[in-house]
């Protein structure tokens, strides 16, 4: 990860302190399993993103999972996942599904949601294609 990025991060934490590490963490694996994406914080998340957006993180807006000091990852996908680590997933509109994970530690970032990560990534990089 940019060392440039830890002081917006440790603004967009200040907060919320335990959460920073983990951020990081994530943002490393993510960036790692997604060459040429960068990540950008902004005022309530940090964004992910190559040409396109492909995913998010943020604080939980429910206050149990603050306190859990968990983090929620979206993704944009072009289907709707099966699956119970899905915390949410809305259809905003065809064929684009928005699904939401609470993660609580680095291990969550494992091969089943790394591939979702590229999936999302590979999806939002397609847009403006011919399929």
């Amino acid at each position: 990860m940019d060392d440039t990025l830890t002081p917006a991060l440790l603004a967009f934490f200040d907060s919320a302190p335990e959460e920073f590490s983990l951020a990081c963490a994530l943002l490393e694996g993510i960036l790692a399993a997604c060459p040429g994406s960068a990540a950008v914080v902004q005022k309530t998340q940090i964004t992910l993103k190559g040409r396109h957006v492909f995913a998010a993180l943020s604080l939980p807006r429910r206050s149990r999972d603050r306190k859990a000091h968990r983090l929620t990852l979206t993704l944009g996908l072009a289907r709707r996942l099966d699956s119970p680590r899905v915390d949410l997933a809305t259809e905003p509109y065809p064929g684009r599904w928005t699904h939401h994970f609470l993660l609580s530690a680095p291990e969550d970032l494992d091969g089943p949601m790394l591939a979702w990560i590229q999936e999302a990534y590979a999806f939002a990089e397609g847009k403006g294609r011919a399929h």
